[in-house]
């Protein structure tokens, strides 16, 4: 059994990613097809689709690349965890390297970058940062 199954999908994709790989699998949730979900609506990665593998669900990431195999996701951390759950007001929210990053939030109207919860006006559990 897993613990922190946010924090096993960020560590696929940052290894995938590393390792120049075209597509990493992953055990699926409602809470990780969402994070894909703005993953791709912010272009770090090109797509995903979830399949049926072994009568088990299964997200496949397609990883993107800039010209020259240059990687567009440059980083990727896990903010709140388990162990310490980090919250943030609609007023605190945070600014991931000035605005070049996203942060990812889960809040009480869905998965949502932090710009999206600043517009709503609204805050919630701090998932990751992506940059």
């Amino acid at each position: 059994m897993m613990t922190d199954p946010i924090a096993d999908m960020l560590t696929r994709i940052r290894n995938a990613n590393a390792a120049g790989h075209d597509q990493v699998l992953i055990p699926a949730s409602k809470v990780k097809i969402e994070v894909a979900r703005v993953l791709r609506a912010e272009g770090y990665i090109k797509n995903f689709k979830v399949l049926e593998v072994d009568s088990r669900r299964v997200l496949r990431i397609e990883l993107k690349y800039g010209a020259g195999d240059q990687r567009i996701l440059s980083g990727i951390r896990r903010v709140s965890r388990p162990g310490l759950r980090a919250y943030t007001g609609s007023r605190r929210l945070p600014r991931v390297l000035n605005g070049l990053g996203i942060a990812i939030l889960s809040t009480s109207q869905g998965i949502m970058t932090e710009r999206v919860a600043r517009e709503r006006g609204v805050g919630g559990e701090v998932l990751c940062y992506v940059w």
